[in-house]
């Protein structure tokens, strides 16, 4: 049986008495990209949230590499193995490239020997020609290549990602799209939370979707064509 790096069973969670999240079951296996879609408020950063231990779970449990985190902290769950890149980039943009990389070593599990930032600049080599360069002034695309890389140099087994192409000109969601591939290539498991529906079911290896809190329909590679069946997914009908 293939290990799991991530397991969500019966997870519900609440923002005050709003439940957002409502008995939430999914697993992904190592190596595995499960992507996570739907319309607006559908809870899918809320469960990315809860699986880094920013929102406390009401009810079910968070597994990671078989292990409960309840009641771990972000900073614990980031020790064992997890990364999260957040909408919105959160770059330092008065950083140099290279500094924001290296606040990625904080949540780095073991010193290894060599360069400790050359996974990013591999995936990435923009990040290397510019990594003087202070991070404001790069192109959206290049700001998320570098959220991407600041995770990576954690070498995190889960990588969490929140809408990765939010803004970008269509090149620029191309790369982050092939550099997703690169990284699952590498052994690493990711879940992609993302607004591009069809692109989404088409690179991972099964996507969720989420309506209202409850997973409503999980498609595969084969959905990705299916306009139709996509439509309906997305809205739950």
């Amino acid at each position: 049986m293939p290990e799991p790096a991530l397991e969500l069973d019966g997870l519900e969670v609440r923002y005050g008495s709003v439940t957002v999240v409502r008995e939430l079951s999914l697993r992904a296996d190592r190596g595995e990209i499960v992507g996570l879609i739907g319309p607006n408020g559908a809870g899918k950063s809320t469960t990315l949230h809860a699986v880094m231990g920013l929102l406390p779970a009401a009810a079910g449990e968070i597994r990671i590499a078989g292990e409960s985190v309840a009641g771990r902290s972000p900073e614990s769950i980031a020790r064992a193995g997890v990364a999260l890149v957040p909408e919105g980039r959160r770059i330092f943009a008065d950083f140099s490239v290279e500094e924001n990389l290296r606040l990625g070593l904080a949540g780095r599990r073991t010193a290894n020997g060599g360069d400790p930032l050359a996974t990013a600049y591999e995936l990435f080599p923009m990040l290397r020609e510019f990594r003087r360069r202070a991070a404001g002034a790069l192109s959206g695309g290049q700001q998320q290549q570098l959220a991407i890389g600041r995770a990576i140099v954690a070498e995190p087994d889960l990588l969490l990602l929140d809408e990765p192409s939010l803004g970008l000109a269509p090149t620029a969601v191309d790369g982050v799209f092939g550099a997703l591939e690169a990284i699952r290539d590498r052994g690493v498991t990711i879940v992609l939370v993302e607004q591009r529906a069809q692109r989404t079911v088409a690179l991972a290896d099964r996507t969720h979707v989420l309506v209202g809190g409850l997973l409503r329909m999980t498609l595969g590679p084969a959905d990705a064509d299916d306009t139709d069946k996509l439509i309906a997914a997305y809205l739950a009908s």
